[in-house]
């Protein structure tokens, strides 16, 4: 995230609201834009499809698929999420370019090949029409595609475009179906289809965008594999997050309140919209992460860490360590105020407002509601501070912190699922706290000892973690240059 903190401070320094403004949208955008897309595009068909005619089940079936689908490529990005995330920034920090477009077309093309099976497994015997299938596993491949693209635009600063695709590919597709709906086409397939043109828009030109930053790519596309021995707690973090964000969902479609839509497909309406309505209120404290603690933290770890690298004097390094601990200290204190003073508002403001609407809202699920409110506060206080201990590479602190996370959502979950409803949620949100509290415990106690995790933990000799993976990323390297040295001989002899 450095490279856009680094780009966003030029924008916060220029003078007035509407700059401020483009700089806070910028940031929302390049950070929430496709989950948001997903939301807005959610509760967009789900109107169409009523103003088309569609009665009640296929209305719900339809929000089934999406979301199945929505979850199904989150669960197979998150396999190499951290991963290459961590090999992008090694990439860029070592002037290798040339790298990231082809740990992109590995990484991408993997994650499909897994996930296109499974998920096609799981469509082929989940009571659907085939068109419903294959236009589910498109919008698989694309979101899985868009997933991918958003870790590596971190590195594009054309802003303006990333705003323009994000707009264009929303406006796109509920125009799309506006108009099917209109001329009379049947709503499943049709608003199925308008999800697959906005994503598709959306996936095209992001990709185009690493392009035009990336132009060039050489070597092997998976040798990004290494990484995943060099850092394996990252390899697993990703799944975890995932699972701790998104599994008490799942579980509860098999609770009391849970439902079957058709065939495979499952919900728990009572549940679901409650946590949508509630995921709603951390959008703020993602896009204050980048515009807070990136901006304004990020150059006193810069200064700090480049002493450490180029020799300075220890005076210099004590003073900088110091300076950039106050600075995290202080963006971290305003991000979490941020964050209470959001919850407060959406809890009160919910409880309001959430019953007039056409939702279904009663005092249970209202209950529901604040209970997951508090819930994703914690976790996106926790995730925060997880990606600072990622920033001082305490990669296991951040793994018992996921683990924590994940354990306590999911195992929360199971015991409290076929109890009262009263208790719904507070699985997710003891797994947020138990996040959110050994997060911050952990990293100020690193932070105490920072000089000498820095300079005293390293080992003496450096031995190289292997497993199989690292060896199949090392012979397809030599087939990449193999290859490569035969194309190159043969243009010589021509």
């Amino acid at each position: 995230m450095a490279g856009i903190g680094f780009e966003l401070k030029k924008l916060f320094q220029k003078k007035g609201i509407f700059a401020l403004l483009k700089a806070y949208g910028y940031a929302g955008i390049v950070c929430t834009g496709p989950m948001i897309l997903g939301i807005l595009l959610l509760l967009g068909v789900r109107i169409l499809a009523a103003y088309g005619g569609a009665d009640e089940h296929s209305q719900e079936l339809l929000n089934c698929m999406i979301t199945y689908t929505l979850l199904a490529s989150l669960a197979v990005s998150s396999m190499f999420s951290m991963v290459t995330t961590r090999f992008i920034a090694d990439a860029l920090y070592e002037e290798k370019n040339e790298l990231v477009m082809p740990s992109f077309h590995g990484s991408v093309s993997i994650m499909l090949g897994i996930g296109s099976v499974l998920y096609g497994i799981f469509l082929w015997n989940a009571g659907i029409s085939i068109t419903d299938q294959l236009l589910c596993l498109i919008l698989f491949g694309e979101l899985v595609v868009v997933w991918t693209e958003i870790n590596y635009l971190t590195a594009i600063k054309d802003y303006q475009n990333i705003l323009l695709t994000f707009f264009f590919s929303l406006s796109a597709a509920l125009l799309a179906g506006y108009v099917l709906i209109v001329n009379g086409q049947p709503p499943i397939p049709s608003l199925l289809c308008t999800m697959t043109l906005g994503y598709g828009i959306m996936m095209v030109w992001y990709y185009s965008l690493l392009l035009q930053y990336f132009p060039k790519g050489a070597g092997s596309s998976f040798h990004f594999l290494k990484w995943i021995d060099r850092c394996p707690a990252l390899a697993v973090l990703g799944i975890l997050m995932v699972s701790g964000l998104f599994a008490h969902l799942v579980l509860m479609w098999f609770s009391p309140v849970g439902i079957q839509i058709q065939g495979s497909f499952y919900g728990a309406p009572s549940y679901d919209i409650p946590a949508l309505f509630a995921f709603l209120s951390i959008l703020i404290t993602t896009i204050n992460f980048v515009t807070s603690v990136e901006v304004n933290f990020y150059p006193k770890y810069r200064n700090c860490f480049s002493l450490f690298n180029d020799g300075g004097s220890l005076t210099d390094i004590l003073q900088a360590e110091e300076e950039m601990k106050v600075t995290l200290v202080k963006e971290l204190e305003y991000t979490f105020t941020k964050q209470v003073f959001t919850t407060i508002v959406f809890i009160i403001g919910g409880t309001i407002l959430l019953p007039r609407i056409p939702m279904s809202f009663s005092d249970e699920t209202l209950g529901i509601y604040r209970v997951l409110c508090v819930g994703y506060a914690f976790y996106a206080i926790g995730n925060c501070i997880m990606l600072i201990q990622l920033y001082f590479a305490d990669n296991r602190g951040a793994l018992v912190s996921g683990t924590l996370f994940a354990a306590f959502s999911i195992l929360g979950t199971v015991l409290l699922m076929n109890g009262s409803i009263r208790y719904y949620g507070f699985g997710f949100m003891a797994g947020g706290a138990a996040f959110s509290v050994y997060a911050l415990l952990r990293l100020g106690s690193y932070l105490q000892k920072l000089g000498y995790h820095v300079l005293c933990r390293q080992p003496v000799v450096f031995r190289e973690k292997r497993t199989f993976i690292t060896d199949l990323s090392e012979y397809l390297d030599r087939r990449y240059e193999n290859k490569y040295l035969k194309g190159e001989n043969a243009c010589v002899e021509k």
